[in-house]
């Protein structure tokens, strides 16, 4: 969110709270339904419950759960020459997963060569300090 935003948001939520306008919601006092397909559209439960109880996930899923899996090994090699092959799968993997997605470009996962681009192109600057 915006900065800022947040404490407009905060502001008004509290004062709702003071005028009392969420003392009788739907459902007050009842338990949650926590059933895990409460959010997927009816038409895709059964398709998500197949995938489950195959114990599959959908692919973007799977792509993420590499992409940690490799996150995590790479923090933990020293060799200069295997971190770079590391580093080449994990970029690999998020352009995988950024290709796969319909969404905006604003939700892509970033390569993880961008600042050490723009650190060396800021020193290759003339006017750079050294």
């Amino acid at each position: 969110m915006l900065p800022g935003f947040n404490k407009i948001v905060e502001e008004r939520i509290k004062a709702a709270q003071r005028k009392g306008e969420f003392d009788n919601l739907h459902g007050t006092g009842k338990p949650l339904n926590l059933d895990e397909l409460n959010g997927v559209p009816e038409e895709l439960r059964l398709a998500y419950k197949l995938l489950k109880n195959s114990d599959l996930l959908p692919p973007e899923i799977e792509i993420k759960k590499e992409i940690r899996q490799t996150e995590d090994l790479l923090q933990n090699v020293t060799d200069v020459a295997e971190k770079y092959r590391i580093l080449k799968k994990l970029n690999y993997l998020i352009l995988k997963l950024n290709s796969t997605r319909s969404a905006s470009i604003a939700f892509e996962i970033p390569q993880h060569y961008t600042d050490k681009l723009a650190d060396r192109l800021d020193s290759s600057r003339p006017n750079a300090k050294d």
